[in-house]
C-alpha cells in the first residue's frame, strides 16, 4: 500500500500524456471510503476523459474511470468496514474527482454501494455505468407501462455498451427485441444477445421524418439520441414510451409535438449520474436477480489491464468497441 499503479492523464498548455505511474495513497483526495479497486470497466465517458479535447477534466493531473469495484481498506462512515465488498459507479468519480483506474480509490461515502448478493464485482463491472444506465431505461419503460406484450422494443446503438446490455436484459425479461446498429459485421453478436430483429443505421435515421410515421414500437432504448430519436418518437405506438440515455447522433431533436399529443407517447430522461441512492441500491439488486442476464460475463465482455487501456479508451471514442471492457486492476 506505500504506492500504487494508477493511469494518469496530464496537461500543460497542448502538451497532453496518458500513462501508467505509481502515486502514493496521500495523493488520493482526503476523507471518505478508500478501497482497493479490483475491477474496473470502460465508458465512453473515460475516453472523453482520456482525450486532450475531451471537455470533461477542468484540473489535471487526474485519474480516469467512472466506475470501480473492490473491498473497502479504512471508512470514516460506520456504514462501511474493512472488508466490505462495494461499488460506485456516476456522482463526480472520473469527471471533477479522482477515478477508478487505479489500484487505490478514494472518494465519498454518500457515493458508495454494497454489492448486493448474487453479484461477483467481475459481474458488476460488466455492467458499470452502461449497464446501471440500460437496467434504469428498462425499469423506467417498465414503470411508464410498457410490458412484453403490447410488441417489440426497439434498442438503438445496441453494440455499445448501453446497447448490448439493453438487449440483453430486455430479452431476459421476455420482451420482443428489435436492434439497430450500423455494423453489418454485429448481426450475428446481437442475435446471440437476444435480439430477433435487426436494423440498419440508416432504417432508424433517415433523411426524411414525417412528424408521424408508421407505429411499430411499444418502447424503446435510446443511448443515440439526434435523429434517431426523432424517428422514434415518431413510430412509437400509442401510450408507448422512449427512454434516452445518450447523444452518440447528436443533441438536436427535431421533431413536433404530434407524438405526444395525438399518441400519449413519453420522453423518458435517463440519467445515471445522480440517480438517487435508494433507487441506486435497489436497481442494483434487480440487477443481481432479475434484470441479469444468463450469461453477463460471456460474449457481451472482454478483460484489458492498465497497460492496455490506452488504446481501449481511443477505440470507445472511434466507435470501435462492442459490448463492454472490463479493466482487471
Amino acid at each position: 500500500m506505500d504506492t500504487f499503479r494508477a493511469l494518469v492523464a496530464e496537461k500543460s498548455g497542448d502538451d497532453f500524456s496518458l500513462g501508467v505511474k505509481r502515486l502514493a495513497l496521500t495523493d488520493l483526495p482526503a476523507g471518505g471510503v478508500t478501497i482497493r479497486a479490483v475491477y474496473s470497466s470502460v465508458n465512453f465517458k473515460d475516453g472523453l476523459a482520456s482525450s486532450p479535447n475531451g471537455n470533461i477534466v477542468s484540473t489535471y493531473p487526474f485519474i480516469p474511470g467512472i466506475d470501480v469495484a473492490g473491498t473497502v481498506v479504512s471508512s470514516d462512515d460506520a456504514r462501511f468496514a474493512e472488508g466490505d465488498e462495494v461499488l460506485v459507479t456516476g456522482y463526480d468519480m472520473g469527471v471533477s474527482h479522482y477515478g477508478g483506474f487505479s489500484e487505490y480509490v478514494r472518494v465519498p461515502a454518500e457515493w458508495v454501494v454494497r454489492l448486493p448478493h448474487g453479484l461477483n464485482m467481475k459481474e458488476a463491472m460488466a455492467y458499470g455505468t452502461a449497464g446501471f444506465t440500460a437496467a434504469l431505461s428498462v425499469q423506467r419503460l417498465e414503470e411508464s407501462g410498457v410490458k412484453p406484450e403490447n410488441g417489440p422494443v426497439l434498442v438503438t446503438g445496441a453494440t455499445g455498451g448501453v446497447g448490448s446490455l439493453a438487449v440483453a436484459i430486455l430479452a431476459k425479461k421476455g420482451y420482443e427485441v428489435a436492434a439497430s446498429t450500423g455494423k453489418q459485421s454485429e448481426h450475428e453478436y446481437l442475435t446471440k444477445l437476444g435480439a430477433t430483429r435487426i436494423l440498419t443505421r440508416e432504417e432508424v435515421s433517415p433523411e426524411k421524418i414525417k412528424p408521424l410515421g408508421k407505429t411499430e414500437w411499444a418502447g424503446a432504448v435510446d443511448p443515440v439520441g439526434g435523429r434517431t430519436l426523432a424517428y422514434l418518437l415518431t413510430t412509437t405506438k400509442y401510450g408507448g414510451s422512449v427512454a434516452v440515455s445518450g447523444l452518440t447522433g447528436g443533441t438536436k431533436v427535431d421533431t413536433t409535438v404530434y407524438p405526444f399529443i395525438l399518441r400519449g407517447v413519453n420522453l423518458l430522461g435517463i440519467d445515471s449520474v445522480y440517480c438517487p441512492m435508494d433507487v441506486r441500491v435497489k436497481l442494483w439488486q434487480r440487477m443481481a436477480d432479475d434484470l441479469k442476464p444468463t450469461d453477463l460475463l460471456e460474449g457481451i465482455t472482454r478483460d484489458v489491464t492498465l497497460d492496455g487501456l490506452g488504446q481501449t479508451l481511443a477505440d470507445i471514442l472511434q466507435g470501435k468497441m462492442r459490448g463492454r471492457a472490463i479493466v482487471a486492476l
